[in-house]
């Protein structure tokens, strides 16, 4: 079947469709509209009839196409606030401003949040503040509904002036605008399996087989998956994409650069009631409960719709990192609650964000490609700001390209440092993230250090922060029976995991229950089971003939492991508990894509890995919903 593998030419090639490669076409593009008929911007690859490649010459332009794993470009159930300068470099306000849900951000509050059920585990720092505030609150200005108002916003979490977005409108307009171009195909649904190599030298991309069994075995429909060739590869599929994987396993990653420090955005779009005082451009950020270290955020759009939702980090040190409740939890505080109370869930979602930044930084250029966006390190943990910097790494690449293109000169390694390195190191992305690089590894020891390193960080521009020395995700999570110790019996833990496997759920509700945590009140509107949110707060699709893509890679580790938080952490409840207890059964219809399972094991892959026990791959489908 190899030898039947079908074969493409392109000039350029782009994995995944974000806002990284949404920067570096809009760029390219433009440039190839302003001077159509320029000799750099004509193809290598479909010379004009009679012609070689090599003497093409006043014909076809280039030729670009750019594979997206999702089934739709607006896949994104996500809010941004952002300052985007990078993005009106691009863009002019009124042209921002025809956004669906975009809005100029108008007010920014910021809470810290106290405990209203008592079940939250809080250090003893934290419980005496906690009493200083239920004690003076009430001299204090901000502080009212069992929350504090921070008196000033830090300048380097400021984003008055920038803008709200919802990521999905985003990227449907970017998309839109390019593919309206004639210059750009843009394919969702297409994942790609990995890169193509000659020696070190990245030539293109491999689309994914398709009619296979769940186990990649071929069946009669096997088609074998698309080779793309290309003279340069841009790699912008986000932090565990199967390409960015197969180039960080192939190279490594730079000396001293680690991604170890992840979490999960568990995401909501709501519909405010009729009654609401919040108006557009408003941004709400909260940090200190359901748990400490869980941060939450809430952006108000035109026309009563927001965005909102919960970051739950790895090192929150907690076998039961149970987000979709925690959620819930967080939306009940009467800090929010006052706001929420009355709403509709329009649609759901989560997604895994890589927050070791700058920390994860991989070999940014090689051969024949260039990383941009998340999955090149541009995230700015500091800042809690990404898709800006992403843009504007695409743009830089783009630029770089046009300046090669322009001197005959080919994408090697040398020549992509010469000019999309070289800009991007001098640009305020790496200013800004140089500052951030360390600002989060206070929170390696506890929460308090991990908010005094931020501010450490970020009112010396970086020069101070909390030393420490950061594990891999695997070993921080502690055992069921240690966590809860003083808090649930090992008889209730025991009760637990055995239903958990008798019907092939979770324990984290009998976990929660039993831990203190006040049942969920559904009210069929905005509190609705996970199970309605997958039905009503988006519909998950997995087209057939597709390997599975979530791989437990040695068996032994599943049988011993008593922990099983990958199954807590799903966040479509994807992975379930075996009758057995050992290998979690995957269900691909229910997996929304957030791939929280890569980084939530108790095990490592090999001994001296970052990595898991659990192995994403490029896979089918996602979640679709009904807005975004």
């Amino acid at each position: 079947m190899t030898a039947d593998r079908p074969k493409m030419d392109v000039d350029i090639v782009c994995v995944g469709f974000g806002p990284a490669t949404a920067g570096f076409l809009t760029t390219l593009t433009r440039a190839m509209q302003q001077d159509p008929a320029a000799e750099h911007f004509q193809s290598k690859v479909m010379p004009p009839p009679g012609l070689s490649a090599q003497g093409a010459g006043g014909g076809m332009p280039l030729q670009v196409i750019c594979y997206e794993r999702a089934d739709d470009i607006g896949f994104g159930v996500s809010g941004i606030v952002t300052e985007a300068k990078g993005i009106t470099q691009s863009f002019a306000a009124e042209e921002l401003s025809h956004i669906p849900m975009a809005h100029p951000v108008k007010h920014e509050e910021v809470y810290y949040l106290l405990d209203p059920v008592g079940a939250s585990r809080r250090s003893r720092i934290l419980k005496l503040v906690d009493l200083f505030f239920r004690t003076f609150g009430f001299m204090l200005p901000g502080y009212q509904d069992q929350a504090f108002q921070l008196p000033f916003i830090p300048p380097f979490m400021a984003k008055h002036g920038g803008w709200v977005f919802s990521m999905g409108q985003l990227t449907q307009w970017l998309g839109s605008h390019l593919m309206g171009s004639g210059l750009v195909q843009v394919w969702p649904g297409m994942p790609v399996k990995e890169p193509l190599f000659d020696s070190n030298r990245v030539v293109g991309v491999r689309l994914v087989d398709q009619g296979v069994e769940k186990s990649g075995k071929p069946t009669g429909a096997f088609t074998a998956g698309m080779d793309i060739h290309a003279a340069f590869t841009v790699v912008g599929d986000g932090p565990y994409g199967s390409v960015g994987q197969d180039l960080d396993r192939k190279l490594g990653l730079p000396e001293g650069n680690h991604q170890r420090e992840w979490a999960l955005g568990m995401k909501a779009v709501v519909e405010l009631p009729e009654h609401t005082v919040l108006e557009p451009g408003t941004v709400i950020h909260t940090l200190g409960y359901p748990e400490p270290e869980i941060f939450g955020f809430l952006y108000v759009y035109p026309d009563r719709v927001a965005s909102l939702g919960i970051f739950i980090p790895s090192w929150l040190d907690h076998p039961m990192r149970s987000s979709y409740r925690y959620l819930q939890h967080w939306m009940q505080h009467p800090k929010l609650w006052k706001h929420l109370r009355g709403a509709t869930l329009k649609s759901w979602g989560a997604k895994s964000l890589q927050e070791a930044g700058m920390r994860g930084e991989p070999f940014i250029v090689g051969d024949g490609f260039a990383r941009i966006g998340e999955g090149s390190g541009s995230t700015n943990m500091l800042k809690g700001s990404g898709v800006d910097e992403a843009w504007t790494t695409g743009v830089q690449l783009a630029e770089g390209v046009i300046r090669l293109l322009k001197e005959k000169k080919s994408f090697t390694k040398e020549n992509l440092e010469t000019t999309y390195l070289k800009n991007r190191r001098a640009s305020w992305v790496e200013k800004d993230n140089r500052i951030a690089k360390k600002a989060r590894d206070g929170f390696s020891h506890n929460f308090a250090l991990g908010m005094m390193g931020m501010g450490l960080a970020g009112f010396t521009n970086g020069l101070l922060n909390i030393p420490a020395k950061l594990k891999p995700v695997y070993e921080r999570i502690p055992s069921l029976e240690k966590y809860y110790k003083g808090k649930v019996s090992s008889e209730v833990i025991e009760k637990a995991r055995k239903e958990m496997n008798a019907t092939h759920t979770s324990m984290h509700d009998a976990m929660m229950d039993a831990a203190g945590w006040p049942k969920i009140q559904y009210d069929g509107k905005l509190l609705i089971s996970h199970q309605d949110a997958l039905l009503l707060g988006g519909k998950v699709q997995a087209a057939e003939g597709y390997a599975d893509h979530v791989i437990f890679l040695d068996a032994g580790k599943c049988q011993k492991c008593r922990t099983k938080i990958c199954i807590e952490m799903c966040s479509g409840q994807a992975i379930t508990a075996a009758s057995d207890g050992g290998v979690p059964l995957f269900d691909r219809e229910k997996c929304i894509h957030c791939a929280a399972c890569l980084w939530n094991c108790a095990y490592a892959r090999e001994q001296g890995s970052d990595l898991t026990n659990v192995d994403f791959r490029a896979g089918s489908g996602g979640l679709h919903s009904n807005i975004n």
